[in-house]
């Protein structure tokens, strides 16, 4: 870290860029990523984890850049993704489809296979190794997403919308996972959901129309709140203060 974007312009048609020259570096740590449908989140992470590549700019970890052919593999290889719809592969187990990911990423098949076991514990699943990837619930395949972007041993995991969908119950089980592996690992989650900053994220960074209209500490982002709000509405108010709404 950091995770760096400089001066990078994406458009998904000529002419309606989605990011216009932007430049922003995610810090250590566990960062969140707030901000409305079409401000160019998702679009933003894909840049990150070089599923897209820049119009213009550059991506870069370290001296890694995403964009130079020469760097995708080894840049790849210490980024992980969590895309919003993780799928069962079809016949494999949890264990496979984990180490499958793994060898996807440049890894031999032995040594996928044998990381995946140190994956799947870290996400506390090993009891489920054996378990057909399809049989799993959906906060355990969301868990079962991010061994797969531990395999390959990424330094920063990117995941997008991890909890959309779950149930309160999964999403506090999702929310300790992320804690704790915040403490070896750096994050940056895409989410609408401002419950429980406080307790996971070092970093908020508010995005809106292509562009950070926010970047500090979660005390910095509560402050932005109007004097005399409520103590639960704080990051509903100052998150509502600096955005213009859906695109």
């Amino acid at each position: 870290m950091p995770l760096r974007f400089t001066d990078c312009s994406f458009s998904y048609r000529a002419d309606t860029p989605v990011l216009d020259h932007l430049t922003v570096d995610f810090p250590e740590g566990c960062t969140v990523l707030l901000g409305p449908n079409g401000a160019g989140k998702s679009t933003l992470l894909s840049l990150g984890a070089s599923a897209l590549a820049p119009s213009t700019g550059s991506v870069t970890l370290g001296r890694a850049d995403s964009v130079r052919r020469r760097d995708r593999r080894a840049y790849r290889q210490r980024v992980g993704w969590l895309p919003q719809d993780v799928k069962p592969i079809p016949a494999l187990t949890v264990r496979e489809q984990a180490a499958y990911v793994g060898w996807l990423k440049g890894l031999s098949k032995s040594e996928a296979w044998d990381r995946s076991a140190d994956a799947l514990n870290r996400v506390r699943l090993t009891e489920l190794g054996g378990r057909k990837s399809h049989e799993l619930s959906g906060g355990q395949l969301r868990r079962l997403g991010i061994a797969q972007t531990l395999v390959h041993q990424a330094e920063v995991v990117l995941l997008d919308e991890p909890t959309a969908g779950l149930d309160p119950v999964q999403r506090g089980v999702f929310r300790d996972l992320l804690a704790e592996l915040s403490t070896s690992v750096h994050f940056i989650v895409s989410t609408h959901q401002t419950d429980d900053l406080a307790a996971i994220y070092d970093t908020v960074i508010v995005f809106d129309r292509g562009q950070p209209v926010f970047r500090g500490s979660v005390a910095e982002f509560f402050s932005a709140a109007p004097a005399g709000t409520a103590y639960e509405r704080r990051a509903e108010s100052a998150y509502r203060g600096l955005v213009r709404g859906e695109v």
